[in-house]
């Protein structure tokens, strides 16, 4: 009952909080808002909410910050790993463990430097009760080999209702052929236990590394489970087109970089084709691209109609992606945002049942979305 009172007296005042400047966007449920809750964050990647209603929000130098009702951010929480903050890399996503309210456990994945390269690598950590500290960090998952590039990290973090934790890692830009071979963990989606390592249930495929769940898979940046069905949703970059939304199943390949919607850069094919034998076709592709980053399916009673829509941030598309599902199919989209004119990096639903997005920028923002008033 404490605990509930707690989120309900945060909720009201984030729902209560003054708009900077709020702006009203059409939607096929009426107008949106949108509302700055907290700003100063450098390059925000990962958004994640504690039982109490408070986030936790990485900042890609390197920064770990919780920010309250208020939208101050606290001081940088000590413990994060070293990062290697360059290109693309940096602190990346954050996850509390499914026992947080009894553990305090936390897990971040992050571009680990390394000699020779650097990783996308995975640390857990225990939140002290003042929420300043991370305790007894550990790495849990390191992506191998090290690659020397600043590019394609992945990287999400989804724990699936067994508590298994799905990993998203990238092809890391210079590997990507190295995405069709299970002898490595370039271009996967892996599922580790939440103390490292395979679980049990994992497949088991002649020459597949254990923590590997499907391959193929280019640089997937967003990810969540289906309210209903609990299945992994994953949103992957493509090249020039070619971003994919897919259902990552066990044992299985998504083409990456055999076959693929997309052309390189430069305007040279990638691949084979679109089709192939063996590997699997995308649910839903963008082309041209849209870059998408943080996924989140909407379970709230705000907008119901809505409901089991999957909600995908846009980078190079600076927009909000609203795509009906049934099954697993995707049977529409509805563009939101376009004139916010902001990259967005993470999309969260809150405990209100409003929308967060993180916008990326060097004084990016943690936004909510509501109903215009």
């Amino acid at each position: 009952m404490r605990i509930s009172t707690t989120i309900l007296s945060l909720c009201a005042a984030l729902a209560a909080a003054p708009a900077v400047a709020q702006q009203r966007f059409p939607s096929s449920a009426g107008d949106l808002a949108v509302e700055t809750v907290a700003s100063g964050l450098e390059n925000p990647w990962g958004l994640a909410f504690l039982p109490d209603g408070r986030m936790l929000v990485t900042e890609r130098p390197g920064r770990l910050r919780l920010i309250g009702a208020d939208g101050k951010l606290s001081a940088p929480i000590a413990g994060v790993p070293n990062v290697a903050a360059r290109g693309q890399g940096g602190l990346l996503d954050v996850v509390i463990d499914p026992g947080f309210a009894q553990n305090r456990t936390i897990y971040l994945s992050f571009s680990e430097p390394r000699a020779g390269g650097s990783g996308t690598s995975v640390a857990r950590a225990r939140l002290n009760e003042r929420g300043t500290a991370l305790e007894g960090t550990k790495v849990i998952f390191q992506q191998m080999p090290t690659v020397n590039s600043t590019m394609h990290f992945g990287s999400r973090l989804v724990f699936d209702r067994s508590g298994a934790l799905f990993v998203t890692v990238g092809d890391r830009y210079s590997q990507r052929e190295q995405a069709q071979s299970p002898a490595n963990h370039i271009g996967k989606v892996m599922r580790i236990s939440p103390q490292g390592g395979a679980p049990a249930d994992n497949p088991k495929i002649q020459g597949w590394q254990p923590e590997i769940w499907s391959i193929g898979h280019r640089n997937v940046q967003g990810a969540a489970l289906h309210p209903e069905t609990g299945q992994l949703w994953t949103a992957e970059h493509g090249a020039r087109g070619g971003d994919e939304v897919n259902t990552p199943k066990a044992g299985r390949n998504y083409g990456w970089p055999v076959i693929t919607y997309g052309i390189d850069y430069s305007g040279a094919k990638i691949g084979e084709g679109t089709t192939k034998a063996g590997m699997e076709q995308p649910l839903f592709y963008w082309d041209p691209s849209i870059a998408p980053s943080g996924a989140a399916f909407y379970t709230g009673p705000v907008w119901p109609a809505w409901k089991n829509s999957l909600f995908v941030g846009a980078l190079a598309g600076q927009m909000l992606v609203r795509l009906s599902t049934q099954g697993e199919s995707v049977t529409g989209q509805e563009r939101l945002l376009a004139d916010l004119g902001q990259r967005i990096r993470d999309v969260r639903q809150g405990p209100d049942g409003f929308l967060y997005l993180l916008s990326d920028a060097a004084d990016g923002k943690v936004l909510q979305v509501r109903p215009a008033r």
